[in-house]
């Protein structure tokens, strides 16, 4: 691998390890009886300041759109991993979020007839089956309520995650990220007030874990992990997302002392070899479907162009606009190489 390829590498890998850090951050730092205003606290001054920076507002469906995709990869999305970090261990809520592999495949093929490979969907039968032993042997006992936060958010997101890559293949990733952080931390606002009342009264060490969560998990992270897309192959990418449920459980062991025992070491295993093998394209079939990687732009940037966008009708160049696999990301047009 080259030199280059190896520092975009390096750089891609803070997004999975940022996202990884979140539930340790959100069990060990922030106030537990305000999930709602916790996301808020960390979409919305991700999605302010990645919007000064694109600069771009949405246009047309595009107003709609956002909105969706904001729900389902901020509003929701945030709210549950809040709730998710809370009551579940830091391995335990991580490694069920990794599941989204799978979830994603499943959407793709019921919502763009993208029919996953026989090695994809063995892979993901083996990491779904690395989760349920994971959650229900072994370790800490396991909190209902947070457990089924972490799937629904997992599901939330996966779904954004499909929709993202239908609607937004000519969108740029910083200017994708910045509506969906944007309207997501809007649509909170007033839900926030009314559910969980007045804000939460920030110490100093709450506070340190929002700007951590909403500078570094959110904007940093959602900035390079699309830039990687730009120039590193898809399927390195996703093996680099590995780090997440890796990060979540370093943390949660060496740091938080949570317990974890012979068989969730055998369940992690299971679910990051069900991963690996998702990712592997043969080079047949890589070959057969076109899918060879190339630079500046992954698989997704060869669907069909949306007419209703300003920069289709103006002959623009497709950037990849696919979301990845863990907690959500940006992917800096080839004019505007902020990375």
């Amino acid at each position: 691998m080259e030199d280059k390829s190896v520092r975009w590498l390096l750089l891609t890998a803070i997004a999975p390890i940022a996202w990884g850090s979140t539930y340790f951050v959100t069990r060990q730092f922030l106030p537990a009886d305000a999930p709602l205003w916790g996301a808020l606290f960390r979409a919305l001054p991700a999605g302010l300041i990645l919007l000064l920076i694109s600069r771009r507002l949405p246009r047309g469906v595009w107003w709609w759109r956002a909105a969706v995709l904001g729900i389902l990869n901020v509003g929701g999305f945030f709210v549950l991993v809040y709730i998710a970090g809370q009551r579940l261990p830091s391995s335990v809520a991580a490694t069920v979020m990794s599941a989204s592999a799978a979830a994603m495949m499943l959407l793709a093929w019921m919502l763009r007839r993208q029919r996953p490979r026989v090695l994809a969907a063995v892979g993901a039968g083996i990491g779904l089956l690395g989760v349920a032993l994971l959650v229900g042997v072994g370790g800490e006992p396991v909190d209902g309520w947070g457990l089924g936060a972490a799937f629904a958010g997992m599901i939330s997101s996966s779904l954004g995650f499909v929709l993202t890559g239908r609607w937004g293949n000519e969108i740029p990733g910083l200017t994708m990220a910045s509506w969906q952080l944007t309207m997501g931390g809007l649509m909170l606002l007033p839900v926030a007030l009314i559910v969980d009342g007045p804000p939460p009264a920030l110490t100093p060490t709450s506070f340190v874990g929002f700007a951590y969560l909403s500078l570094v998990s959110t904007a940093l992270a959602f900035t390079v992990w699309f830039a990687g897309l730009r120039r590193l192959p898809a399927a390195t990418v996703g093996l680099v997302g590995l780090l997440n449920p890796v990060t979540g459980v370093a943390l949660g062991v060496f740091l938080a002392g949570e317990s974890f025992g012979l068989a969730q070491v055998a369940g992690l295993g299971l679910v990051l070899t069900g991963i690996v093998l998702g990712a592997v394209v043969p080079r047949r079939a890589r070959s057969r479907e076109g899918m060879a990687p190339r630079e500046g732009a992954d698989a997704a940037s060869t669907l069909p162009s949306d007419p209703n966008l300003p920069s289709a009708r103006a002959g623009a160049p497709v950037v990849d606009g696919f979301l990845p696999v863990q907690d959500a990301p940006p992917v800096v047009s080839a004019r505007r190489d902020g990375m």
